[in-house]
């Protein structure tokens, strides 16, 4: 009986740590974002957090078109309710109208176009700070952990979460991302027979996973929700290794 209460206690604090570290309120199940809920089985308690900053490195430009996909794919999830995010860059690498392929409609978005990091950093934070936003992305290449750890702070108080994407970083350095992402692309999915282009897939390396292992899978895009490629259809792709300074 003794045991099974220390248990229950060890569980309980457990709970309290994940909860404040952006694993409960702000973690979706998934009967609230169900086009999410296959990623969400990467994090603890199979939820996926959205109180904090999820970094995404690209090393090279066909790494940044999969990253800016595969964020699109999460934003048509987040974005279902109706409220809009913003989109901010120095030399924006998205294609508006390629978004209604991940069943998000370009108006919804603000895009914000800058000149200087510096900027991007400040409307980042701004941005941030607008509660009736679903979500913020920005490329901005590189993140100081100084940086981040201001930026968490914003999160913490509004619940609004951000992506950002790193394109071809100097340094890969530690910040206070909840998920550090790599993502490549993979061959698209085509029905069979069927010439063209299908539907797109990805090898999704978390690199950082806070309170959990680093995690590997393949997935693909159904057109409504994410799902994971069949084995026969799985194609075996090196990921870049990235050096931590």
């Amino acid at each position: 009986m003794e045991r099974k209460s220390k248990q229950h206690l060890i569980t309980d604090l457990r709970k309290q740590i994940l909860a404040m570290q952006g694993y409960n309120t702000l973690s979706i199940q998934e009967d609230t974002y169900p086009k999410l809920s296959l990623l969400a089985r990467a994090f603890p308690n199979q939820n996926f957090p959205l109180a904090g900053i999820h970094e995404f490195i690209a090393l090279e430009t066909e790494d940044t078109a999969a990253s800016i996909g595969f964020i699109n794919a999460i934003l048509s999830a987040l974005m279902e309710a109706g409220s809009p995010s913003i989109w901010i860059s120095s030399s924006r690498h998205l294609f508006p109208p390629a978004m209604q392929r991940f069943a998000l409609n370009p108006d919804q978005i603000i895009f914000i176009d800058l000149n200087s990091q510096k900027e991007m950093l400040w409307v980042l934070e701004e941005a941030l700070k607008c509660e009736n936003l679903s979500a913020v992305v920005a490329e901005i290449p590189e993140l100081s952990f100084s940086q981040s750890r201001r930026l968490q702070l914003v999160i913490e108080k509004s619940k609004v979460p951000a992506f950002i994407l790193r394109n071809n970083p100097q340094q890969i350095n530690n910040t206070t991302c909840l998920a550090r992402w790599q993502i490549t692309h993979l061959p698209s999915l085509l029905p069979d027979g069927m010439p063209g282009v299908g539907q797109p897939a990805w090898s999704v390396n978390l690199l950082k996973i806070r309170n959990a292992q680093p995690n590997s899978f393949t997935v693909a895009w159904n057109g409504i929700s994410f799902q994971y490629l069949n084995e026969e259809k799985e194609v075996s792709q090196p990921i870049r290794k990235l050096q931590a300074s």
